[in-house]
């Protein structure tokens, strides 16, 4: 209950920060990915899990959120979607809706999440864990952080 009260605080306080659209972002499709992606805070993490009732893995969630808000068919490792998904993205440039990859491994991209706005974006991060919110800041985050892609040019 903590969890969902804390999100709806976080969903109303995008709100307001997504009240004006970057330049040249397809406000309406894009934050439909963000509201949808945050309305899944909370959802346990399941391996090879790919769905609401089921729980989610990172490229699972991915995958699951693009084909709901906007009816993209995201491939479903996050390998695949680094290679599918299109432009490269600086940190600088993020927009509403960019998937954001980390390196958790050691071993190259291996986790997968999308840039929600201000700085956080939305990921199923482990096992025993749950989707949440996280800043990209963060210490953990900022270090394995290692690109993003854009995909709403895949989607016209």
């Amino acid at each position: 209950m903590f969890l969902r009260s804390i999100a709806l605080m976080l969903v109303v306080a995008l709100l307001g920060a997504c009240a004006a659209a970057p330049r040249g972002a397809p406000a309406g499709r894009n934050h439909d990915v963000a509201f949808r992606a945050l309305g899944l805070v909370g959802t346990p993490y399941v391996r090879a899990g790919a769905s609401p009732a089921q729980g989610f893995d990172c490229s699972g969630f991915v995958q699951f959120v693009y084909r709901d808000a906007r009816g993209i068919g995201l491939p479903r490792t996050t390998r695949e979607q680094l290679d599918f998904a299109g432009d490269k993205v600086s940190r600088q440039a993020l927009r509403t809706g960019d998937l954001v990859f980390f390196d958790t491994s050691g071993q190259g991209v291996s986790h997968v999440g999308i840039y929600v706005g201000e700085g956080r974006f939305v990921h199923a991060p482990n096992h025993g864990g749950r989707v949440r919110l996280d800043q990209l800041e963060n210490r953990y985050w900022a270090r394995r952080f290692v690109g993003a892609r854009r995909v709403e040019r895949w989607a016209d």
